[in-house]
């Protein structure tokens, strides 16, 4: 009923910069939350960014705070992440994750991309 579409991952040197971007399309009402998660090989998957509330505000893992930038069009229903100053412990699989309201009687419901792969070399 709702896919998510990542885009613009890749190989970068550190101290480089990277935006993804994750479209959502499909049988969409709204959406409330929608962000970025990461998983490195043999590390649990973990936060990194992620608009609340239909983009009112925003929450950052402190490991990217002051580097990354979480943003979102609402009339796209994209959500994008400006990466900058990227480090070699920022390579992991880079998933984005929606909670969607498919229908206005149903429960909000949590739909995830296929994850894009991000690696940064020293």
């Amino acid at each position: 009923q709702v896919q998510l579409v990542e885009s613009g991952g890749g190989l970068v040197q550190a101290g480089g910069s990277l935006r993804l971007s994750c479209a959502a399309s499909g049988s969409i009402f709204s959406i409330n939350d929608m962000g970025w998660y990461r998983q490195a090989p043999g590390k649990q998957r973990e936060l990194v960014a992620v608009t609340i509330s239909g983009g009112s505000s925003t929450n950052y893992a402190d490991s990217v705070k002051g580097r990354f930038t979480i943003s979102r069009d609402n009339v796209k229903n994209t959500v994008y992440l400006q990466m900058n100053s990227l480090k070699p412990e920022d390579t992991a699989v880079y998933y984005c994750k929606a909670v969607v309201v498919v229908h206005l009687a149903w429960l909000p419901q949590n739909y995830w991309g296929q994850g894009i792969q991000v690696t940064v070399s020293s």
